[in-house]
């Protein structure tokens, strides 16, 4: 007999950002986010998903009871900035503070690393080493990290799809740093509060190589104003060469050239954490 979780996806772009990724011509958040999800399960489970958007103030988002009918809920990135105190973020604050307290198990990357923070008395602020982009290279997990379920199955350094200028600063209580870099102290993190759980990476498991050849090119001169290319013809070579290998993945001249490997390319290994969660924090509420 087959079983089905219900998931609720929280979309952390507000309307302009989710128009821009349109113009990029990037799939939006949420379903890349199902997507991934849908991938991560066995042959037996189905899943069911809702999508909320707490960065607009005319969407009405589940509460208290209405929380508690999902078996887990996932968060997206975001292209807002966690340090400002505008109710576009605040909004998302007091709602990760809410999903805490209900005692839903989340999940999520990049902008939910911070918002997991921020939520539980952490601090956010800009990266003084500037935007990570592409991948984050050398990803290597803390001792909590090699020992937590999260990267059961996952090498102990790796690299991942990136885009980020903001980062976690100060860790909240009742929290472990689980993962680090040489751009990035807090790569991935586990916090306990006020009842509930938050498993998120600064990183983003759920993009794809042309995803981020579209982002590459929606953002191109601004990815040049910070030294990220050497100018068109550098940029145009790398949306170019991810756009390729994302059609070709057997392309080992493209993967070698742009230093790609299997914990990009294969999914089993790039899907691990989003499969951990549902296996440990998921399927038991299931059960």
């Amino acid at each position: 007999m087959s079983k089905q979780i219900r998931i609720l996806i929280v979309d952390g772009y507000d309307k302009p950002g989710r128009a821009e990724l349109e113009s990029f011509g990037c799939a939006q958040a949420a379903p890349l986010y199902r997507d991934m999800l849908s991938a991560c399960l066995p042959p037996d489970v189905t899943i069911e998903t809702d999508i909320a958007y707490p960065a607009d103030a005319d969407t009405a988002l589940p509460q208290g009871q209405d929380l508690r009918k999902y078996h887990g809920v996932a968060w997206t990135g975001s292209s807002l900035t966690i340090h400002k105190n505008e109710p576009r973020v605040t909004r998302q604050i007091d709602y990760a503070r809410a999903i805490y307290a209900s005692g839903v198990p989340q999940f999520g990357s990049c902008w939910a690393a911070q918002i997991a923070a921020a939520a539980a008395g952490g601090v956010c602020s800009a990266n003084p080493k500037g935007r990570e982009f592409g991948l984050s290279r050398k990803v290597h997990l803390t001792e909590a990290g090699r020992s937590h379920p999260m990267y059961f199955g996952k090498s102990s350094a790796f690299d991942a799809f990136t885009v980020h200028y903001d980062i976690v600063e100060t860790l909240p209580p009742q929290s472990r740093l689980l993962a680090s870099n040489q751009m990035t102290d807090v790569q991935a993190l586990d916090i306990e509060h006020a009842g509930g759980s938050f498993w998120a990476v600064q990183y983003h498991p759920e993009f794809t190589l042309d995803y981020m050849a579209h982002l590459a090119a929606g953002r191109k001169q601004s990815l040049i104003d910070d030294g990220h290319f050497s100018g068109s013809e550098s940029a145009d070579a790398f949306i170019g060469d991810w756009m390729a290998l994302h059609q070709t993945p057997q392309r080992t001249d493209i993967a070698w050239r742009q230093g790609i490997d299997d914990d990009i390319l294969d999914t089993d290994i790039r899907f691990a954490e989003a499969r951990n969660w549902l296996a440990h924090k998921v399927m038991p509420r299931v059960s």
